[in-house]
């Protein structure tokens, strides 16, 4: 994968936060993804948030998986570590790292097919272990890299790029979360700044399992056959001398709209979803309630956003169940890690 440097230009008068950082400390390479993807809005959120929160950007872990949504590890936080896993494979990475070592901020970035179709079963181990971890979902319904087949977040009746319907139920990885017991659970839109960047922060202080389902436009895959302005289209009546791909330039998707609302948002090829943002008499720490109230506003075809369900005593994480060091795993002198032959004949006595 490469990645181009960002230019290091700061003006002497960006305001600096507890660190003497600015938001310029807290961003990555530049952004290779189409113009007006909303990866890049949620990119922005998180640098946002990181540089609010003063983290220390040395100890800050980006981890993610394969796909459009796993580029973004690099293009916030250059000055802390990243991993970029197999496919599907980024929370045992995750579970892993954060074993080794508890005193750093873990944030994994993945997308709707890196987590709900081959990172399933992952996915649902780091919710029932409780990893403390910031887990977002930069969700488009696609599969990008590969050239726009439906996700397994896809809506019923949603149609592809070359005209194919979907008619299979989407797995919601919200209400996932919540009958796996995570404890943190948000879901928002990509465009929502004001909404998103307060969310992230949560997550990033949350103890435990931290889940924010950013839903996320795609401008590459959303024409769709039947239209004559659309690729398929101009490719059969034209006779290209190279044949090659081109994404237009699009702008960003941007939404603003008041606790309890409505909001109809149309996507770059003219579908539209409705997003319902959170009133203030809404319970987040109801689970049965906010499972109903959301499957209710799906059903009338609307995304519930907001903080959906937080829980600080509904399990401990995943150093308190497993009994492991206040010292970080790394940092445990060898000794105590290999006490010698005649302690480990002890303990294998307890077995015979």
């Amino acid at each position: 994968m490469t990645f181009i440097a960002k230019p290091k230009v700061a003006h002497p008068s960006l305001p600096k936060n507890s660190l003497g950082l600015t938001r310029r400390d807290y961003e990555g390479a530049l952004s290779t993804l189409c113009a007006g993807c909303g990866h890049d809005s949620i990119t922005a959120a998180i640098v946002e948030a990181s540089w609010a929160l003063a983290l220390e950007p040395q100890n800050v872990v980006k981890l993610s998986g394969i796909g459009c949504s796993s580029k973004t590890t690099a293009y916030f936080v250059s000055g802390g570590h990243g991993f970029n896993s197999v496919h599907g494979r980024m929370p045992s990475i995750a579970m892993g790292a954060n074993a080794a070592n508890r005193s750093l901020t873990y944030i994994g970035v993945s997308g709707d097919g890196d987590t709900l179709s081959i990172g399933l079963g992952q996915f649902c181990h780091a919710i029932r272990r409780n990893l403390n971890m910031l887990y977002i979902i930069e969700n488009n319904g696609v599969y990008g890299l590969t050239k726009g087949q439906f996700s397994a977040s896809a809506d019923v009746g949603t149609r592809a790029k070359k005209g194919e319907t979907n008619f299979q139920p989407p797995i919601d990885p919200v209400l996932l979360a919540m009958t796996l017991g995570a404890s943190f659970v948000a879901r928002s839109f990509s465009g929502d700044r004001g909404q998103l960047v307060p969310l992230i922060q949560a997550g990033l202080k949350h103890q435990g399992f931290a889940l924010i389902d950013v839903l996320s436009p795609c401008v590459t895959f959303n024409d769709h056959e039947g239209s004559t302005k659309s690729y398929a289209y101009t490719r059969e009546h034209y006779e290209p001398a190279v044949h090659a791909d081109f994404v237009p330039l699009e702008r960003e998707i941007t939404a603003s709209y008041k606790e309890g609302e409505t909001l109809p948002v149309v996507m770059h090829d003219g579908s539209r979803i409705v997003l319902r943002k959170l009133d203030g008499a809404y319970d987040p720490t109801n689970r049965v309630t906010a499972a109903a109230v959301i499957q209710e506003r799906m059903k009338a075809g609307e995304y519930l956003t907001g903080l959906l369900l937080v829980d600080e005593g509904a399990q401990r994480e995943f150093h308190e169940i497993n009994g492991t060091p206040d010292v970080p795993l790394n940092s445990v002198p060898y000794e105590a890690l290999s006490p010698g032959a005649k302690a480990l004949e002890k303990v294998l006595a307890r077995y015979r």
